[in-house]
């Protein structure tokens, strides 16, 4: 099917589309006769003074509008996308890939594998540079997207190759050089898959990455995740707690090094590997000016310093008698345990339990509260619900656990579904320090 055009979601009332007549259901076909793609586009090119668009209606009619504006001032319209011309798919066959370690029967959108730079420019998504066509380099050049985040995993041609199953993936270091060279900066993210792009092969990815510092601002290091849905996929195995360890002492050496020579980290580890090897979360200082924190580096030093900061906050005494339990994953249960033990000392009238909840779903080896599903809550709440309603409880999830834009779990049960199961108020808390203590004693913090 031709392009169309980018389809109109909401026109702002008094806005210059809505003077002219643009309505929801139009389409944005063109500015100054170039075809829009994305709201990348549409942004840098509608920032002129005199401007023609071209709008097509639902009924195929074409309308040309010349427009004189202030520079920079917004035409009033929406789009239900990002991109207007679908996702950029992703052709690797990656040995470790988590949509193919999906269990059958999800809804289809989590099935899709995307490699689109556009969405890594707006939205941080990782991207591997290996489905990019001349095109594709021609738009991040022309405007300036910077910066993308890339998945490297390892600057080792032959071995790359090998990782994600496509032959044009070693071509990664002239990649990078030539981004670097056009001023695009660059996220990149090892994901380490032990016996493969670790030890030797992770220093010489982690020193070849940091030959293009500054464009090269920061590299993330963070354990391969793996499901019970592995068969007939390559033999994987997760990082043990003697290997996350040594993982952290390499990275401590690294950043010193490059505190040295940079004045800056340059290199950070997941949170997981801290909480794997039962290591105390790296210090503020540690992590710069947190550039992966979507990537999980440093998103719990984040959650315990507003916590700690927040916790001066709280009462004293509750009015009335409140009890909680938090359900959360099996991987940073542990902190959780004792951030709530810190709350249930200065305030009295409370009780709390943190209930560290198995997944089911994807396998037990999936630790993380994100990729909980509401049947994983459903039963592994079951064992404190009597004693919540016995108390006129409540449960705490954190709102990772849901889809982004929608109440959903990945399996679509919704928070309502699951305390109309459970016969119990089901409370949804922000994924912050601030957020959990509100959520615990049942009011807002001033």
């Amino acid at each position: 099917m031709p392009y169309k055009g980018a389809v109109i979601t909401n026109v702002s009332e008094g806005s210059i589309a809505a003077d002219l007549g643009v309505e929801p259901g139009d389409y944005l076909f063109k500015i100054n006769g170039e075809q829009v793609f994305d709201i990348i586009s549409y942004h840098y090119l509608c920032v002129d003074q005199e401007l023609q668009i071209e709008i097509v209606k639902p009924d195929g009619e074409h309308w040309l509008l010349d427009i004189e504006k202030d520079y920079g001032e917004d035409l009033g319209i929406e789009f239900a996308h990002p991109t207007f011309d679908g996702l950029k798919r992703c052709s690797n066959n990656c040995l470790f890939c988590f949509v193919q370690q999906m269990p059958k029967g999800l809804r289809k959108g989590l099935y899709v594998k995307d490699d689109d730079y556009r969405y890594s420019f707006l939205h941080g998504n990782f991207i591997t540079l290996t489905n990019m066509k001349p095109k594709d380099w021609e738009y991040i050049y022309r405007w300036h997207l910077s910066p993308l985040y890339i998945s490297v995993h390892t600057t080792n041609p032959d071995l790359r190759r090998k990782l994600m199953g496509n032959k044009r993936s070693g071509e990664i270091m002239d990649q990078l050089k030539e981004l670097a060279k056009n001023g695009i900066n660059m996220h990149t993210q090892i994901v380490l898959c032990p016996g493969l792009n670790d030890g030797i092969e992770l220093e010489r990815t982690v020193n070849d990455l940091s030959s293009f510092y500054p464009a090269v601002q920061s590299i993330a290091i963070v354990p391969v995740g793996l499901t019970s849905c592995r068969e007939g996929l390559y033999p994987l195995r997760r990082v043990t707690k003697t290997e996350a360890q040594k993982i952290i002492d390499k990275i401590k050496n690294w950043q010193e090094d490059f505190r040295n020579r940079f004045d800056y980290g340059l290199v950070y580890g997941s949170d997981e590997f801290y909480i794997l090897a039962e290591a105390p979360i790296p210090d503020n200082i540690y992590y710069d000016d947190y550039p992966q924190t979507e990537n999980g580096i440093g998103i719990t030093r984040l959650f315990i310093d507003e916590f700690e900061e927040e916790i001066n906050h709280i009462p004293h005494v509750l009015s009335e008698p409140h009890c909680v339990a938090i359900a959360t994953g099996t991987l940073i249960a542990p902190i959780m345990e004792k951030l709530v033990q810190k709350i249930t000392k200065k305030t009295s009238n409370l009780e709390i339990k943190v209930v560290p909840v198995v997944n089911r779903f994807f396998g037990s080896e999936v630790t993380v509260a994100g990729l909980l599903t509401g049947k994983d809550l459903l039963i592994g709440l079951k064992e404190v619900s009597n004693w919540l309603k016995d108390n006129n409880g409540t449960i705490i999830i954190p709102d990772v656990m849901l889809k982004s834009d929608d109440t959903v779990f990945l399996d679509d049960m919704t928070p309502d579904m699951l305390s109309s199961e459970l016969k119990l108020p089901v409370e949804v808390a922000k994924t912050t320090g601030r957020g959990l203590i509100e959520a615990v004693i049942g009011k807002k913090l001033k």
